[in-house]
C-alpha cells in the first residue's frame, strides 16, 4: 500500500501557532470547566512543541532552559 504524502505549505511553528490562536479564542467562549481545562492543556503541548522545534532548528543545540 502506498503512502500518501502531503506537501506542508507552512512550517510546523506556524501551524502550530495558529492551532493555538484558535484554541485560545475558543477557550475564552467557554465557562470554566473540564472542556476548557483540555483546551488549555492542548495550548501548553502546542507551545512546548514550538519551544522544542525552534530549538532543534536552532545552531548549537543549546539544553532548554
Amino acid at each position: 500500500m502506498e503512502r500518501r504524502r502531503f506537501k506542508q505549505t507552512e512550517t510546523l511553528s506556524q501551524r502550530l501557532t495558529k492551532e493555538v490562536e484558535r484554541l485560545r479564542q475558543e477557550m475564552r467562549t467557554l465557562p470554566p470547566g473540564r472542556r476548557r481545562e483540555l483546551l488549555l492543556r492542548k495550548v501548553r503541548q502546542d507551545e512546548t512543541a514550538i519551544q522544542i522545534e525552534a530549538w532543534i532548528g536552532s545552531p548549537g543545540l543549546r539544553a532548554p532552559t
